[in-house]
C-alpha cells in the first residue's frame, strides 16, 4: 500500500460501488464508482484532502444505491404480498 508521509490512502469504496451498481441502482452506483476511482489518483498526487472528499462521496453514493436497491426489493415484496392477499378475497 502506498503511503505519503506515513499516511494510508482513504478507503476507496470501489468494490462496494461496483456491487451496488450491479445489484442495486445503476445511476447512483456509477456515481460511486467514479468517485471511488478518484481516491487513489488524488492520493497519489498528494491531495489527501481531495482523496478524503472523493472517498466520502463514493461512500455516500454507494450507500444511496444500496438503500434504493433494498427499498425497491422491499416495495416489490410488499406489492406482491398485497396482490396475493387481495386476490384471496
Amino acid at each position: 500500500m502506498n503511503t505519503i508521509n506515513n499516511q494510508n490512502p482513504p478507503k476507496s469504496w470501489l468494490v462496494e460501488s461496483i456491487l451496488a451498481t450491479i445489484f442495486c441502482c445503476l445511476p447512483f452506483g456509477i456515481a460511486g464508482i467514479v468517485n471511488a476511482a478518484k481516491v487513489e489518483s488524488k492520493f497519489a498526487q498528494g491531495d489527501l484532502e481531495g482523496a478524503e472528499r472523493a472517498s466520502a462521496n463514493a461512500k455516500k453514493w454507494t450507500l444511496i444505491s444500496a438503500a434504493l436497491g433494498v427499498l425497491v426489493v422491499l416495495l416489490a415484496f410488499i406489492g406482491t404480498m398485497l396482490g396475493f392477499v387481495g386476490s384471496q378475497y
